[in-house]
């Protein structure tokens, strides 16, 4: 194809993914209600517990900020709910200029990556409760405690997408490997740092006084950083393995 046929190409595939967000994004207006409960509930656990209703609330502090904050929810539930159309305009337009091996090896990190990192964010979904009930432990006695709706949001979702990336780093250390920049024993040669990461992530995402939660998320990072240098080291096998088949015999003596 030529350059102007990539572009019409391009332009297509473009408008399809655009379309697919609007919908998605009109579907996701009529639940984020049901996603407002979901992520306000340790607020009024908190506002429970305290015996005082005005002890913590979420607070709007414009005129646009309900609706500005509704708006921001469908866009993140727009694209998860439209990712099956986008992801495969992207895919259906990359595809053509990829190698056989090319294209086995994105549909095994695409099949590995997507529910890890729904997994991760899951597990930020049940962490995000106990880290909003320990903050507010620190308010001191006859303080109220007034949460902006916009950056509550934003910690939230920050904290959902910061855990669900953190469960697909091995993921990317194995196509690190696959392309050739890191072999598997020079992974698992950082395992003392990935051990102390993973433990100081694991104890900043979880409240101090749960330990268990803390050991739990802590060991499922250390499985996957291990399961990616033993992936990356069967790798490095198999090629060095190739590579002997392919080498020519040595001459006789």
């Amino acid at each position: 194809m030529s350059l102007g046929a990539h572009l019409v190409e391009l332009r297509r595939r473009l408008v399809f993914a655009a379309l697919a967000l609007v919908v998605g994004m009109v579907v996701a207006f009529f639940i984020t209600d049901w996603v407002l409960w979901l992520i306000t509930e340790p607020i009024r656990v908190i506002a429970e517990t305290s015996g005082d209703t005005r002890k913590v609330e979420l607070m709007f502090s414009t005129v646009t900020s309900a609706f500005d904050l509704r708006l921001r929810i469908s866009f993140a539930i727009g694209i998860l709910i439209s990712a099956p159309i986008w992801l495969w305009q992207i895919w259906a337009f990359i595809m053509p200029g990829l190698t056989r091996k090319e294209i086995k090896y994105t549909w095994g990190f695409l099949g590995a990556a997507i529910p890890l990192f729904f997994i991760g964010s899951y597990v930020g979904l049940q962490i995000m409760p106990h880290i909003v009930e320990l903050m507010n432990a620190f308010v001191p006695e006859g303080g109220a405690s007034f949460y902006d709706a916009q950056y509550y949001y934003d910690f939230v979702f920050k904290l959902l997408i910061v855990v669900g990336i953190s469960f697909v780093l091995p993921v990317f250390l194995v196509a690190l490997n696959l392309a050739g920049v890191m072999s598997g024993r020079a992974i698992l040669k950082g395992w003392r740092v990935a051990v102390l990461v993973a433990t100081a992530f694991a104890a900043l995402a979880t409240p101090a006084a749960d330990v268990v939660s803390m050991l739990i998320l802590a060991g499922i990072l250390i499985v996957l950083f291990f399961a990616a240098a033993a992936l990356s080291m069967l790798f490095d096998r198999r090629r060095a393995k190739r590579q002997a088949a392919f080498l020519p015999p040595e001459a006789p003596a």
